[in-house]
């Protein structure tokens, strides 16, 4: 038996969690993969479910200790990454990590994984509808805001390197392709 892995990705807003969210709902065999962070926690979010959250210090140390399948310093002080043991929780559980992260994540996923991941680029219709979602969410001030924006021009070009790029321009439309995938990916052997 293979251990395999689903990895979501997309630039900020473009709706990869509302997919993962409904991909765990329709696969009882998804396991979501919990990302350690070093930002602060926003209001709604809790510890162990949506991020482990650790001091900067606490990630380097983890950092240091190679503790780390991939991280990123996302933004300036705010680091993301991808746990051993987390994964390794999951698969001793007889389980598929599926994981909701940025697109530099996803790429370094992917190279760690190779064929036993399915990594899906998931693609906001266009920029503006991308800044629509994001000031709709209202969870940025302006600044955060326009930070993330800055980057969606760069994401967008790494879609070429994951194995399926989804348009997230209606929910029902992209999450039935995007279970059709997971369903084939999940049902195979290997990816090919």
């Amino acid at each position: 038996m293979v251990n395999k892995a689903v990895i979501i990705s997309a630039p900020s807003g473009a709706g990869k969690t509302t997919i993962v969210k409904h991909l765990l709902s329709v696969f009882p065999g998804l396991e979501f993969s919990i990302s350690a962070c070093s930002r602060p926690k926003r209001e709604k979010e809790a510890e162990g479910k949506d991020y482990y959250f650790i001091t900067t210090d606490q990630f380097r140390d983890k950092i240091f200790r190679e503790e780390f399948i991939e991280w990123q310093e996302v933004y300036p002080g705010s680091h993301y990454g991808t746990l051993k043991s987390e994964i390794d929780r999951i698969w001793s559980e007889g389980k598929t990590p599926i994981f909701d992260v940025d697109v530099s994540g996803g790429i370094n996923l992917k190279k760690y994984f190779g064929d036993t991941a399915l990594a899906i680029f998931v693609q906001p219709p266009s920029v503006q509808e991308l800044e629509n979602r994001l000031r709709h969410r209202g969870t940025e001030n302006e600044e955060n805001l326009q930070t993330r924006l800055n980057k969606v021009e760069k994401e967008l070009t790494f879609a070429g390197r994951f194995d399926r790029i989804i348009v997230n321009d209606e929910f029902s439309s992209a999450s039935s392709k995007v279970t059709e995938l997971v369903t084939e990916f999940l049902d195979s052997g290997i990816k090919k």
